[in-house]
């Protein structure tokens, strides 16, 4: 009897009963309905079983909706405490799980509700008849006289027998909820494509602000510290350094807004675009910053277009900056080969300490950018190659597949 005490005292227990109840009470009208039309057509007393199985289509046919799941899933996770996610938008969903929990849930609150109810009157009441004497239960067409101790242990065994009957319904909803409420194999599918897909569009994010406001914040401290030391003995060159950074920072501002818009999930214009089409004005950027850039193009750039223009863009500026900020200072090498078949990028310049470290400038390096490019060119099924090429010069090259212009 303490142990069914416990049961009936435990929160869980209660709130599952109550969302139990809730689904008992929510059959009701359909079982007025399914009655109504089961007399309607018989007109006959004696054939009102027939509503039971109406009962049941009906709740079935009311469990298909997409709202009443999510109704459901909302009651489940606050009332069972159980982990039902909400259903996928543009999901396919099995249609005949929430109809079979609907059914589930109806059933096990009227369960509840008469059996539970049956067995807590009869524990409440038995102790309390035997003192008049005696006692009748009747239950379901059975009949007997209860007296003595006898009705002690049978309000006992009742309230018992009525914790476990609440306790047990309580927790079939809870093992029932999470597998016809929660989401099925092909919404599961649909939920793991769209968290790769925002991994994938939060890495690239993560590359787009590594690779602008990395080469912005390098060229503008370069060029800041050249205004400083040109300032008095040559303020036009000075100023052309100050325009510079201006033009620079603004650029990266609007690829900033752009990045910090999507990472809050906000609505932003369209993304920046940078492509091998902007290479002059990149390239006009590092000079300004004092860079010695001395670049060579091959083939038609003009037939280098979306995917790849851009990704090229992005590698090429990834390539000249760690040029920028670890190189001894000398020129750097740029070529730009477009063929029918591959873009080749290729970056060649001094190097001024030990790879990945600082470098004449003394910029500490963050270990991102080198394997940032590797995966950007995996993803386009390129081939990668960085590192020193034993003339004391770094060099940078990269080849990938013309198809990805589109």
């Amino acid at each position: 009897m303490i142990k069914g005490m416990r049961l009936l005292l435990r929160r869980s227990t209660y709130t599952g009963v109550l969302f139990a109840v809730l689904g008992a009470l929510a059959g009701l009208p359909v079982a007025m309905v399914a009655l109504g039309m089961t007399l309607g057509v018989s007109g006959r007393p004696d054939t009102v079983w027939l509503a039971l199985p109406l009962w049941v289509v009906l709740l079935a046919v009311a469990g298909l909706p997409r709202a009443v799941r999510r109704v459901l899933a909302a009651g489940a996770r606050r009332l069972l405490g159980v982990a039902v996610p909400a259903p996928v938008k543009g999901a396919a969903a099995e249609r005949w799980r929430t109809p079979a929990f609907v059914v589930a849930h109806v059933a096990l609150g009227w369960t509840v509700l008469i059996g539970g109810s049956t067995f807590l009157v009869m524990g409440m009441t038995l102790p309390g008849r035997w003192v008049e004497g005696s006692a009748r239960v009747s239950l379901f067409g059975w009949g007997a006289d209860v007296t003595g101790v006898w009705s002690w242990v049978i309000g006992a065994l009742s309230l018992v027998l009525a914790a476990v009957l609440l306790a047990g319904a309580s927790g079939a909803l809870r093992w029932l909820a999470p597998r016809l409420l929660g989401p099925s194999p092909a919404e599961r599918l649909a939920m793991a494509a769209e968290r790769e897909r925002l991994l994938a569009e939060r890495n690239r994010l993560a590359h787009e602000l590594h690779d602008s406001i990395g080469h912005t914040l390098t060229a503008a401290t370069i060029q800041a510290a050249v205004a400083g030391e040109v300032l008095a003995d040559d303020p036009a060159a000075a100023r052309a350094a100050m325009r510079s950074i201006e033009e620079s920072t603004r650029a990266a501002l609007e690829d900033l807004d752009y990045v910090l818009g999507a990472l809050r999930e906000e609505q932003t214009g369209t993304a920046p675009t940078r492509t091998l089409a902007d290479l002059p004005e990149l390239i006009d950027r590092l000079r300004h910053a004092g860079a010695v850039v001395a670049p060579r193009t091959t083939g038609d750039l003009a037939q280098v277009q979306g995917t790849l223009s851009r990704a090229a863009y992005r590698i090429v500026q990834e390539g000249l900056t760690n040029a920028l900020r670890h190189g001894n200072g000398g020129p750097i090498e740029l070529r730009v080969t477009a063929g029918p078949e591959e873009l080749e990028l290729t970056v060649v310049n001094g190097t001024a300490g030990a790879a990945g470290g600082p470098g004449a400038s003394g910029f500490p390096t963050s270990g991102h950018g080198l394997p940032g490019l590797a995966e950007r060119v995996r993803l386009l099924h390129g081939e990668f190659e960085a590192g020193p090429d034993g003339d004391g010069q770094w060099r940078l090259a990269v080849r990938l597949p013309m198809r990805w212009s589109a």
